[in-house]
């Protein structure tokens, strides 16, 4: 695969996040707004960055009678969870990459949420690369990672311990090669 930026292709991405609801069941939900860019380095992987931006108003739930109550702009805007008028971004910045297989490697980065910076660890798994993908035309990487987070390291603490405070989060992407090198 060549070297360089492959950008996200945003139909064939998803960011679920899931968090205990009293014990009971896992409560889940996503971002749909959202945008990454892996710099990528054949030759030696671990030098390859990623960069990564989530909107927090783009929070999906399947909150029944969202009618009634609008569950996933509160989510998104309120003081309390998300607060994306007062911080419009979630940004990820990658700073290594251990391989830890031919196919499997740890990602640590930086996440900044809610003003707050913090280190966070991804577990990624190379799915597989196209040098020509079939409709893009476009040589095309794919990955999955995952990731347990303690929200109130950000200072989200509302409801813990009977919303949990382990938050797991699962992510899969494709990348295109982007036409400006």
């Amino acid at each position: 695969m060549p070297e360089g930026k492959y950008s996200l292709d945003l139909s064939h991405a998803s960011i679920i996040w899931k968090v205990s609801h009293f014990g009971l069941s896992n409560y889940v939900g996503r971002f749909a707004d959202f945008d990454a860019i892996i710099d990528y380095k054949p030759s030696n992987i671990e030098k390859s960055s990623v960069t990564a931006t989530i909107n927090p108003l783009s929070v999906q739930t399947a909150y029944p009678n969202a009618e009634e109550k609008d569950f996933d702009k509160i989510l998104g805007t309120d003081k309390v969870w998300f607060n994306g008028t007062m911080f419009p971004s979630i940004d990820f910045t990658s700073t290594s990459i251990a391989m830890t297989s031919d196919t499997t490697a740890v990602m640590q980065g930086e996440l900044s949420f809610l003003g707050v910076t913090k280190p966070v660890s991804l577990d990624v798994v190379f799915n597989g690369a196209m040098p020509i993908q079939p409709f893009t035309r476009k040589p095309t990487l794919g990955f999955s990672a995952t990731a347990t987070i303690k929200r109130s390291d950000w200072g989200l603490t509302k409801y813990v311990p009977n919303v949990g405070d382990e938050v797991q989060i699962m992510i899969e992407g494709e990348f295109m090669k982007t036409d400006d090198e």
